[in-house]
């Protein structure tokens, strides 16, 4: 018999809104206290301190307006954040600031968060949704220096981007980026030609979600619609359906597998998280705890195994967080 799914081993409170985007920061050199990054509705970034489970510092720089992407760029103290005032903010935390350090306005009005790869020290690509439909433009950081701009076929009715990932394989210089889009397609995108690659239609209805284990070379994404689609890239570069997984209830905001690629979590419109086993896809346990819709799911960066978390933001304002190696 299954085990009972657990408790949250905490809850925190106090963000005043929906919470749509969550990031940890708790590896580091230095033994600081390990942090939690949160983006809500009401335009606030939250820092939790993990230790004493209050907010450390709030910070204000999108107009109120929601912010759906946090991300740390090489350390807690460099700090990315997009927002639907369609300006992606770079923060400076040392010494105790709480003011952005640059921004770049994406004229973007759709939702799609940006994906961030670290090149080298201090440098880094970013790609995000550009202003003309379907388009996704590439930047360089903190220089904002343009890379490409991805642009559909021709008559491909691809509809706007819904979610990006950039990545690359080790001692491989080539960066790519997979975007899910609205038509339900995966695209495979090579950044140095500024073409595709291959495309997959893996959902009747927009990717919602998706992520990637480049060391099994296989995918997952997420829609609103019941079904989990499992894909995979072979060495020719092609995208081609590994398997589907039928969902009880409908629609997912967000999908991660977790570091260590042996679990993944998804976040459901149902109110629930889901936890599988990556390489079978085999159910878990299912974390039901909300009261509304679940935006977001965060795995930990902590050195030590025993010590990773996982963590769900959702729309009743709360975020819970969980300790699942034991139950895994």
């Amino acid at each position: 018999m299954a085990l009972p799914p657990p408790d949250p081993q905490f809850v925190l409170r106090g963000t005043g809104a929906a919470v749509h985007t969550l990031h940890f920061s708790c590896g580091g050199k230095d033994p600081d206290v390990p942090v939690l990054f949160s983006g809500s509705e009401n335009g606030f970034i939250h820092v939790w301190n993990l230790k004493t489970h209050r907010v450390d510092a709030a910070l204000d720089g999108h107009g109120r307006r929601s912010v759906y992407c946090v991300e740390t760029m090489g350390s807690k103290d460099r700090l990315l954040s997009q927002g639907r005032d369609q300006r992606i903010c770079l923060w400076d935390l040392a010494e105790g600031r709480t003011s952005v350090m640059d921004s770049v306005f994406t004229e973007n009005v759709g939702f799609c968060r940006c994906s961030l790869l670290k090149l080298a020290h201090g440098r880094w690509l970013m790609a995000m949704a550009a202003k003309a439909l379907g388009e996704i433009q590439v930047l360089e950081l903190p220089s904002k220096t343009s890379v490409c701009t991805l642009k559909p076929e021709v008559g491909a009715k691809l509809g706007m981007p819904m979610c990006l990932k950039l990545w690359q394989l080790s001692g491989v210089s080539q960066p790519l980026l997979l975007a899910g889009y609205e038509d339900g397609s995966v695209v495979l995108w090579n950044l140095s030609m500024g073409k595709a690659l291959s495309q997959l239609v893996c959902h009747p209805e927009p990717v919602m979600s998706l992520d990637f284990d480049l060391e099994k070379a296989k995918g997952i994404s997420g829609s609103s619609e019941k079904v989990l689609s499992i894909w995979s890239l072979n060495e020719q570069q092609n995208l081609q359906v590994y398997k589907t997984h039928k969902l009880v209830n409908a629609g997912i905001s967000d999908i991660t597998i977790r570091p260590d690629k042996k679990i993944l979590a998804t976040a459901g419109w149902d109110h629930r998280v889901r936890i599988f086993g990556w390489k079978k896809m085999k159910p878990l346990a299912v974390l039901d705890f909300h009261t509304a819709t679940v935006h977001c799911v965060s795995f930990s960066d902590h050195k030590s195994p025993g010590e990773r978390l996982l963590a769900a933001g959702s729309k009743d304002h709360r975020i819970s967080v969980w300790s699942l190696y034991a139950q895994t």
